[in-house]
């Protein structure tokens, strides 16, 4: 058998224990079905992460070395797809380092509607902006990149700069095929509990929420977006991350270890100097 064939009786695999679960498989509506990227992704090359979090700590980038620091601005940081706040604790702490001041953005299994988690984080973040007494800076890995980019659209008067680690900016389901089978089995799980997916394709490309709307329009130009991707992630295809309207920053390693990336930690570290208030 071909490596094709192999990989379509792979996913024919997956599809079908889907079903049996009770889930549905995610279909692209229109010409984007026509034109989907059907990829495996490189998943095992995601253990990689454990090696990038090893050289993050020996590295002079981690104790605030050789990157500009910040003035206290409030920073929410907002996880990705099946993760919660903790996987973005080593950030929070290196943040901290650097004189920001890291928020938590209150989830603890990023599963939820878009649209509910999405009305969530931007209660969290008025809030913390009220606190803080200025706009403040959102950085978002991989699916939390979308909420980042969605709240900067909906509310640019709490947002003073977003940095997405590892998101498709335009297409939030240009990703692997394992990884659509995840978002599968959660949907099934939500379509047992909530009509929201029956009345508004939750968790689909013909979502129809709020959260699909601020997501897909036009970006604020008052309001920096650096992307930072690399093109060995092995769960979101690279060139979903790259956008004309986000400065965007290439940096090896994979997509889990965005979170703990030497390089990303730079780049990040220079995109929120952007947000500093004047001297």
């Amino acid at each position: 058998m071909d490596t094709g064939a192999h990989a379509r009786a792979l996913l024919d695999e997956a599809e079908t224990a889907v079903r049996d679960a009770g889930g549905t498989v995610t279909e692209l509506p229109g010409a984007a079905a026509a034109t989907a990227r059907r990829w495996w992704g490189r998943h095992l090359h995601e253990l990689r992460w454990q090696a990038e979090l090893a050289r993050l700590l020996v590295d002079p980038v981690f104790h605030g070395h050789g990157v500009p620091h910040g003035d206290r601005r409030a920073v929410v940081l907002v996880p990705g797809f099946l993760a919660g706040d903790s996987s973005l604790a080593v950030m929070a702490g290196w943040l901290k380092r650097i004189d920001y001041r890291p928020y938590s953005s209150g989830i603890r299994w990023n599963v939820d509607c878009s649209d509910r988690a999405l009305d969530r984080l931007e209660a969290r973040v008025e809030r913390v902006a009220q606190q803080s007494g200025d706009r403040v800076a959102i950085v978002g890995h991989s699916r939390g990149g979308h909420f980042a980019k969605a709240l900067a659209r909906r509310r640019p008067d709490l947002v003073c700069a977003v940095v997405s680690l590892g998101s498709g900016l335009d297409t939030p389901f240009d990703i692997s095929l394992p990884t659509l089978q995840a978002v599968g089995l959660v949907r099934a799980v939500h379509a047992r509990t909530t009509d929201r997916h029956a009345r508004r394709g939750c968790m689909t490309m013909a979502c129809t929420c709020a959260f699909a709307r601020d997501y897909a329009a036009v970006f604020p130009a008052d309001v920096p977006l650096t992307s930072i991707y690399s093109r060995g992630d092995g769960v979101v295809w690279w060139e979903a991350c790259v956008v004309p309207y986000a400065t965007c920053v290439e940096v090896t390693g994979s997509h889990i270890g965005l979170a703990f990336n030497r390089k990303a930690y730079r780049a990040v570290a220079h995109a929120l100097a952007g947000c500093r208030s004047p001297a």
